[in-house]
C-alpha cells in the first residue's frame, strides 16, 4: 500500500466529479481532503438552496433550556422525510487542515487550510456570539422528535484525520466547552510524512473526551463509485477498526468530497449507520437523514464572513 501524504487533486463538484480517483494515484491525492468545490466554500451559500422555510421549519425547542443528554438513536422512531426537512437546519461547519499557509499552497488549497490564528478567531466568534455545539445524537433526536437543543446550536466537524485537528483544534475548542465530530479516513491513521495524521491513541482520546468519531471511508474514494467488494474495503473494515479503537459503535458517516447517491444510502443503513453528512448540496427529499448539509469553513474567511455564511446557508 502506498503511503498517503494528504494531497488530493480536486475536481469541481459542479461537474460532479467527472474524474474518478484511482488508488494508484494515492501519493498525489489528499491535497486537503478536497471535500467541496472552491466556489462553494468561498460563497458559503446553500448551493442549490435547500433552505426550506415553512411554519414547521421555524419550529424549535425552548432556547432558554439546556439540551438534555441525547437519547440513543436506536430508541428513536425515525420521522417522515417531510417532518425532518421541515425542521430548521442546524448550522454544521466542516474543517480540514489547521495550519499556517505555506508559499507553495495553491490559491484553491487555501480554502481547505485554515491558518491557526483564523481558526482560533472562528472559535472565539462562535463563543462570543452565543453558539453552543451539539453532537450527532442530539441532532438526530431533534430532527426525528423535535427534542430540545441549546440556544444557537452549531456542529463542528473535521474531516480526514489530520494531526493538527488533535493538537490545535481540540485544545482550542476546549477553551469554550465545544465538542466536535471527527470523520476518520483510516488509511492515514498513524502516518507521518508531509502531513502528520492522528494516531489510534489520539483518536481514542478524542472519543474519551466526549467528541464523536465517525467514518470517512478507508482512503477517501468517491462514494458514488463504490460497488461489490468496495463496500467491505471502504465501509465495513474502516468501521470495525474505528470501533476497535474507540470501543464505541460508529453510527455516523461523512461522504468523501461531499458526493453521495441514493443507490448507496441503503448500503449505509444496513451497516448500522443512522445518518450521513454531505456538503452544501440539496438534501435528498426521501433520505434527509443521510444527506445532512455542512459548509466548509474556508481558510479565507474572517470571523465576520463565517458568521454571515452561517446565516446565509442555514
Amino acid at each position: 500500500m502506498l503511503v498517503l501524504d494528504k494531497f488530493y487533486f480536486r475536481t469541481s463538484l459542479l461537474t460532479k466529479m467527472k474524474r474518478i480517483f484511482h488508488p494508484l494515484l494515492l501519493p498525489a491525492l489528499l491535497l486537503i481532503a478536497s471535500c467541496q468545490s472552491k466556489s462553494e466554500s468561498k460563497s458559503g451559500s446553500a448551493a442549490s438552496g435547500d433552505t426550506t422555510t415553512t411554519a414547521a421549519a421555524t419550529e424549535k425547542s425552548d432556547e432558554s433550556a439546556p439540551a438534555a443528554k441525547a437519547q440513543d438513536p436506536s430508541e428513536i422512531k425515525v420521522a417522515s422525510a417531510a417532518t425532518i426537512i421541515a425542521r430548521k437546519q442546524v448550522p454544521i461547519l466542516c474543517y480540514h487542515q489547521i495550519r499556517d499557509w505555506r508559499e507553495k499552497d495553491s490559491k484553491g488549497a487555501r480554502d481547505y487550510i485554515i491558518p491557526i490564528a483564523t481558526f482560533k478567531a472562528h472559535m472565539k466568534m462562535l463563543a462570543d456570539s452565543g453558539y453552543h455545539t451539539v453532537l450527532p445524537d442530539q441532532l438526530y433526536a431533534y430532527l426525528n422528535t423535535g427534542a430540545p437543543l441549546p440556544s444557537k446550536p452549531i456542529m463542528l466537524t473535521f474531516d480526514d484525520t489530520d494531526g493538527d485537528q488533535y493538537t490545535i483544534g481540540a485544545p482550542e475548542m476546549k477553551k469554550y466547552g465545544f465538542k466536535g465530530v471527527f470523520f476518520i479516513m483510516t488509511v492515514s491513521i498513524g502516518k507521518n510524512g508531509k502531513v502528520r495524521y492522528m494516531t489510534s491513541e489520539e483518536i481514542k482520546k478524542l472519543s474519551d473526551d466526549g467528541h464523536v468519531i465517525g467514518s470517512h471511508t478507508y482512503d477517501h474514494q468517491n462514494f458514488k463509485k463504490l460497488k461489490g467488494e468496495d463496500w467491505v474495503t471502504q465501509i465495513d473494515k474502516p468501521t470495525k477498526k474505528l470501533e476497535e479503537i474507540t470501543g464505541k459503535k460508529i453510527k455516523y458517516f461523512a461522504y468523501p468530497f461531499g458526493l453521495w447517491n441514493p443507490e448507496g444510502i441503503p448500503e449505509l443503513k444496513k451497516r448500522g449507520f443512522v445518518a450521513a453528512f454531505q456538503l452544501a448540496d440539496k438534501r435528498d427529499p426521501n433520505d434527509p437523514l443521510f444527506t445532512i448539509r455542512r459548509i466548509i469553513a474556508s481558510g479565507y474567511w474572517s470571523p465576520k464572513t463565517l458568521s454571515n455564511s452561517i446565516n446565509q446557508s442555514f
